[in-house]
């Protein structure tokens, strides 16, 4: 959601000029592995208690999972392959970050942190299947349907729990409420939009 509104100045600002920069001298699958090394890092940062460290390396890593995409369009160089490569890498670093966070305190996370995992696991694969079924508009070289809690939204949520532990389980239970929320209005929406084709076609 928060993408809608900030991603045409983002762009323009601190993406394009870079990727214009680097399209002759890194590939765009190299900046996806860089961002899902990015990701792994958190894991360390965090356990180690390092937390400015973990934030710094979160919006590293984010900040790589958009530059690849527009370097790939730059270069041409959008493929399947790349597309695959970047949604495992996401979903690697959002796990490590999940990961992170729990074993900042395993007993007391233990549930909670489950629970987003298995929000996030509901999500993707609405999320996924409903592009399986949806014709392809955005610039991605997928099919991109926009929701309620998108990456950005989910980053800010977990900077959120690393700078306040102590209200790590009202954020975590915000978190997977509006992640199944997100995932509900999409299929909800697909819903509505096959009954539409549906009934046109008779």
């Amino acid at each position: 959601m928060i993408e809608q509104y900030v991603r045409e100045h983002y762009q323009q600002i601190l993406v394009d000029p870079v990727a214009n920069h680097l399209r002759h001298h890194i590939t765009p699958n190299q900046i996806t592995l860089l961002s899902g090394i990015l990701g792994v890092l958190i894991l360390p940062a965090l356990i180690t208690h390092q937390e400015i460290v973990a934030i710094c390396l979160l919006l590293l890593s984010g900040y790589c999972d958009t530059l690849d995409g527009t370097l790939a369009r730059f270069n041409q160089q959008t493929s399947n392959w790349g597309s695959v490569l970047d949604i495992m890498i996401d979903r690697l670093v959002e796990f490590v970050v999940v990961l992170a966070l729990w074993f900042v305190a395993p007993q007391e996370r233990g549930l909670w942190c489950m629970l987003m995992l298995g929000s996030m696991l509901l999500c993707i694969t609405s999320f996924l299947v409903v592009g399986i079924f949806t014709e392809n508009q955005s610039q991605k070289s997928f099919h991109y349907n926009p929701g309620l809690m998108e990456r950005a939204e989910a980053f800010s949520f977990f900077i959120a729990m690393i700078i306040w532990p102590h209200a790590f389980i009202f954020l975590a239970c915000l978190f997977t409420l509006l992640v199944m929320i997100t995932a509900i209005i999409r299929l909800v929406q697909f819903y509505n939009q096959q009954q539409t084709i549906r009934i046109n076609s008779l």
